[in-house]
């Protein structure tokens, strides 16, 4: 029998909160409302934290506190343990950004090992979140890409072979590098069984990532999901790309792992396009980006024997698609193929509605100082301010459930 989910349902979405915590989120998307005051911040904020103006007790109480898991590790244990008492699980992310030079870069490959280790004795994180640029030069990974379009081999592997050649013995030396970390990354999680989740990243940085994040399914993944590549469906080459990875994966006979997303670059893409003059990779609409996220769900639903699938999406109708698809093929919502997933502190009302109705379902929880994890924030507060409804519907379902409460305890006085 079908069970239907309801991504309305205010009391379970908000059950978590307390009534000062509710005012609190109330607050926070009330100001997002203001685009504005919203563009200000998020210029001044990183600017006033570089100066040592006093503003980090005020980020910490607002932005910081819904959107962060905290800023180290250990300090995660009282998000991930609230989130666990309804059933959330939680997707770990060191959230530190931008880092660069080969000292860093050990440190964020030994920092991404750090949290695995960790997320193999907690039972409610099952990912953990990385991204090739924590421990990879920004300019190596955009050298190799231009290499790899530059071969015009239809075959992702194949132009990836051919670019490594012309990197030269230092470039291949430093490459090789990064290839050791994904290994040591890789070796980490088999070990402790937890996924890792790779982030996509820029399209001119793309290629490489994928090619590396491939090699690694194939080594992996032969009788578990260890390592996921992500697909930012918002480029209009990537339901393609997605078919195309799992050909390759049912050829080489491993199991493919991908975490479906609609995307985070949209704008540097557009203008980047724009200046260089070359097609956009992004799509003409956000229908269109609306289509390709769906067909995707439908595709990973159509193969779940060879495909495990991480709907990441704040979009009610697409992780109401997945459900009823599953659904229709008579399987279980908490398949071990299929999880979901959403932003720390967005879109409650689908995440916890997601896990009452019986799904595998979690938070992405970043942590990292309050300093490094800035960029993140701003990201938040642009999102919020920029997509379309998505302040207003948080605001929306934050003020139904203040009436809900406020109409319960009149209820109750008037008893």
């Amino acid at each position: 029998m079908n069970t239907s989910i309801s991504f309305d349902d205010t009391a379970i979405a908000f059950a978590h909160l307390s009534d000062r915590e509710l005012d609190e989120a109330h607050f926070l998307f009330s100001t997002m409302q203001y685009g504005g005051l919203v563009k200000l911040g998020t210029y001044l904020t990183p600017l006033a934290i570089k100066m040592g103006l006093p503003v980090n007790g005020a980020i910490r109480k607002t932005i910081f506190k819904q959107f962060v898991g905290g800023e180290t590790l250990e300090e995660t244990t009282t998000a991930v343990e609230k989130l666990a008492r309804s059933g959330v699980q939680v997707i770990l992310d060191y959230g530190v950004e931008g880092k660069e030079g080969e000292a860093a870069f050990e440190h964020g490959c030994n920092e991404f090992i750090r949290v695995i280790k960790y997320a193999g004795t907690q039972k409610s994180i099952p990912f953990i979140s990385i991204k090739v640029t924590g421990f990879a030069r920004f300019g190596l990974l955009e050298k190799l890409d231009s290499l790899m379009q530059a071969a015009d081999h239809p075959v992702l592997h194949s132009r990836y072979n051919l670019a490594i050649q012309q990197l030269g013995i230092d470039g291949m030396q430093e490459w090789d590098k990064v290839r050791q970390r994904m290994k040591r990354i890789c070796d980490a999680a088999a070990a402790a069984k937890v996924g890792v989740l790779v982030d996509a990243e820029e399209s001119w940085i793309q290629d490489p990532v994928d090619a590396l994040t491939m090699g690694m399914m194939r080594e992996y993944n032969q009788q578990k999901l260890i390592v996921y590549n992500t697909i930012q469906l918002y480029r209009h080459d990537r339901l393609n790309f997605l078919k195309t990875s799992y050909a390759v994966a049912k050829e080489k006979q491993f199991l493919l792992g991908v975490k479906l997303v609609r995307g985070a670059y949209m704008e540097k893409e557009r203008r980047r396009s724009g200046e260089r003059s070359y097609e956009s990779p992004i799509q003409e609409s956000k229908e269109a980006t609306d289509r390709d996220y769906n067909a995707a769900v439908q595709f990973c639903m159509d193969h779940l024997e060879g495909i495990g699938v991480v709907v990441a999406t704040h979009n009610e109708q697409s992780n109401l698609l997945a459900t009823e698809l599953l659904q229709e093929k008579g399987a279980p919502l908490q398949h071990p193929h299929v999880h979901f997933s959403q932003l720390y502190g967005m879109s409650d009302n689908i995440t916890y509605n997601l896990a009452a109705g019986g799904c595998n379902v979690s938070k992405y929880v970043p942590f990292g100082p309050l300093k490094d994890v800035v960029p993140y924030l701003m990201r938040r507060a642009q999102e919020n301010t920029s997509v379309k409804g998505q302040t207003g519907r948080e605001l929306r379902l934050i003020k139904t459930e203040m009436a809900r409460r406020k109409n319960g305890r009149l209820l109750e006085m008037g008893k």
